[in-house]
């Protein structure tokens, strides 16, 4: 069987694992090239960035060894896939390109998902006035986030940002192409000196230039998950998962319940949500998209709500159901 030996997935290369030893091998060796075992493949169990493996069959003058387990994780973020991650960092830029705060709603919603901490930073912060800025912060906050501006060109924000992500664990930098994500890490950990592009003149589009999700280290027990920059974060695949994912909405709801045992938060009467928030048509956008997917998610839950035209009301519960005046007439004691 060969050596054996525990670590960490720091990257994914083609068929390849770059894995981060806990403990040295015996010249030293601190990262091994893995391949996946076969049966790994064949239960399904996918090798993600962040993973605690179990590797056996080390050849150590060639530094090649094999995955052989996969450890329980933590956590999940599904796309891009980094397992175990301790926060997640949205980063989107306040211009070139303009935020969008669809786009950004649905990447916030990604990271809810994972249950961990979610981190918010605005990029190009120094292309902004104070008073756009200010206008900024004060509705992301309304949002329920903390923002962080931060400028790489002008060093602005950078201190901080490294104060936030030098907790022990694994902080995962996701956002759209062209926002500077790379630029953050260089910043960050001038040594990696990651390829940086402009975003296009004519699109005002980012530009990839990050392939794959890597691992780099901050500080002591502390990594930076750089990961590659997409435009359309998926929803939540059954729609009634959406409501909880938004901050504004889980505080609402700790302040009252709603009449409904099933309800969509559209603004209905007796909707403890209501629509006096800023979000409320964005989630009602990211609503209609999620119960247009298809699947028996969307089946099950329009089992529970009625269709009126192009809006689906909920249902009342059961228990706050009065009987209807047939069922009375039909229940009362006959006339002699």
């Amino acid at each position: 069987m060969g050596a054996e030996a525990q670590g960490l997935v720091m990257a994914l290369e083609a068929n390849f694992c770059r894995v981060q030893l806990e403990q040295p091998g015996p010249g030293g060796e601190e990262v091994l090239l893995c391949v996946r075992r076969t049966r790994l493949g064949k239960t399904g169990q996918q090798i993600c960035v962040g993973d605690r493996v179990r590797l056996e069959g080390i050849d150590w003058p060639e530094r090649r060894g094999a995955v052989a387990a996969v450890a329980p994780r933590t956590s999940l973020l599904e796309r891009p896939a980094v397992a175990n991650c301790s926060r997640v960092v949205v980063v989107v830029a306040l211009a070139q390109p303009e935020l969008d705060p669809l786009q950004l709603t649905r990447f916030l919603l990604t990271a809810e998902r994972t249950g961990v901490a979610v981190e918010l930073v605005l990029t190009k912060a120094d292309l902004l006035s104070e008073e756009q800025r200010q206008h900024w912060c004060q509705r992301l906050q309304s949002w329920g986030y903390r923002p962080l501006l931060v400028s790489a060109h002008r060093g602005e924000g950078i201190t901080a940002l490294r104060r936030r992500l030098s907790q022990p664990g694994i902080a995962v930098l996701c956002g759209p192409s062209g926002v500077g994500k790379s630029s953050l890490i260089n910043a960050l950990v001038p040594q990696l000196a990651l390829r940086v592009a402009s975003v296009s003149g004519r699109l005002q589009r980012g530009r990839h230039t990050t392939r794959h999700v890597e691992l780099f280290p901050l500080a002591v027990g502390a990594l930076l998950a750089d990961t590659p920059g997409f435009n359309r974060p998926d929803l939540p695949r059954e729609a009634s998962e959406l409501a909880v994912l938004f901050p504004e909405i889980r505080q609402r709801l700790a302040e009252g319940i709603c009449r409904f045992k099933n309800c969509l938060h559209q603004g209905d009467p007796g909707c403890a949500v209501g629509e006096a928030w800023d979000r409320h048509p964005l989630y009602l956008a990211c609503l209609e998209a999620a119960l247009a997917q298809p699947g028996p998610g969307r089946e099950r839950l329009e089992l529970g709500v009625k269709q009126r035209g192009s809006r689906r009301e909920p249902r009342l519960d059961q228990r706050l159901r009065q009987p209807s005046r047939r069922r009375l007439r039909q229940s009362e004691p006959g006339e002699e």
